[in-house]
């Protein structure tokens, strides 16, 4: 079979690779449709990050080159001795997390933060770039009727964006900013909306992104280049907001976000980076705010197709385009390099 795999930064190849075989415990699926996350762009443009190079990921036991793909959805097309949580033809997302579940946050049911962490489709194990992939059973999750497999490509993603909020501080009726409106920050949006913030605030440089946090219930959009994006927050909610949410990955922007909280206020730092970033600690010392960072997600994948059951983190309104496997340098990874208008491209392996 094709599938799309990482060999090095700026050199992912579509391979022919054998296809997948099913063993008890696991899961053989028929990816349908799969995202390119904003991690897949890291990795293509600065990678390894999660990608295994020098030696085999404790978990998966992989090492580069690795099939990529982590947000995906899919057909289960085999399963494995002892599987009862799904069968064969059920529709399905998959949790793509490789956690050893030994280690103290394991037992304390945090597997996000596993001290082995990794990701299927980043780390080993297969991914769903590409038309199988084979995963443990406690990591499928059956889809509810009536969502579709475009919607289903979108549950991963969201589930950062919930898994966020809820570890914030915010509270109903609480203010938030979201500095970024690439994917995860408009989700974000989607996801503060469902914790009942009052006032959600985003900022965004692209014009066309901006717009498209206002239609999915952002209050207000800041262009940065415009205006000092901190001090114009303050204005808004009267000395800050409960809660600002980092999600750009550039190191001038962490600042920025700490500066637009109130006093006792919280940043919440979920890009993943590539480099660096400062910050004057007296910024936080003065007013005891609070920096937190968050990882992936826990126990969240059924909440999110439940608010998607009720229209929440909309497909068609965060869906820009569709390719093809053989496609997914050129049309999607370049596109995404080159067209900042993209929100989120999805990628047909099987097509």
């Amino acid at each position: 079979m094709k599938a799309a795999r990482w060999h090095n930064a700026k050199d992912i190849r579509v391979d022919d690779i054998p296809e997948p075989e099913v063993t008890a415990g696991k899961v053989k699926v028929r990816v349908k449709w799969t995202g390119i996350c904003g991690s897949d762009l890291h990795e293509y443009l600065a990678g390894p990050i999660f990608v295994p190079v020098k030696a085999p990921h404790p978990v998966s036991g992989d090492v580069a080159p690795i099939v990529m793909g982590h947000e995906f959805s899919g057909e289960v097309a085999e399963v494995g001795e002892g599987v009862t949580k799904v069968k064969v033809g059920d529709h399905v997302v998959i949790e793509p997390i490789l956690a050893c579940g030994e280690c103290e946050a394991c037992r304390h049911g945090k597997y996000n933060i596993c001290e082995k962490l990794g990701f299927h489709g980043l780390s080993g194990e297969g991914g769903g770039f590409a038309p199988y992939t084979v995963v443990g059973e406690r990591w499928v999750h059956k889809m509810p009727e009536g969502l579709s497999f475009e919607q289903g490509a979108l549950v991963e993603p969201a589930a950062v964006a919930l898994h966020a909020v809820r570890i914030s501080s915010l509270r109903a009726g609480g203010t938030a900013a979201v500095f970024g409106a690439g994917p995860i920050g408009l989700l974000l949006v989607e996801a503060l909306k469902a914790a009942g913030a009052a006032q959600i605030v985003v900022v965004e440089l692209s014009e066309q992104r901006g717009a498209k946090a206002k239609e999915l219930g952002a209050n207000v959009v800041i262009n940065p280049k415009e205006t000092d994006a901190a001090a114009r927050l303050r204005e808004l909610t009267d000395g800050g907001v409960d809660v600002a949410f980092e999600v750009t990955g550039v190191p001038m922007v962490l600042q920025q976000c700490i500066d637009a909280t109130k006093f006792e206020g919280e940043t919440m730092i979920v890009s993943i980076w590539e480099k660096e970033a400062p910050f004057q600690p007296n910024t936080v010392v003065l007013k005891e705010r609070t920096l937190k960072g968050t990882i992936a997600y826990r126990d969240v994948f059924p909440a999110v197709m439940e608010l998607m059951q009720r229209g929440f983190f909309p497909a068609d309104k965060l869906v820009t385009k569709r390719i093809k496997l053989d496609d997914i340098v050129e049309e999607g990874f370049d596109a995404l390099v080159r067209e900042k208008t993209h929100i989120k491209i999805l990628v047909q392996p099987d097509a």
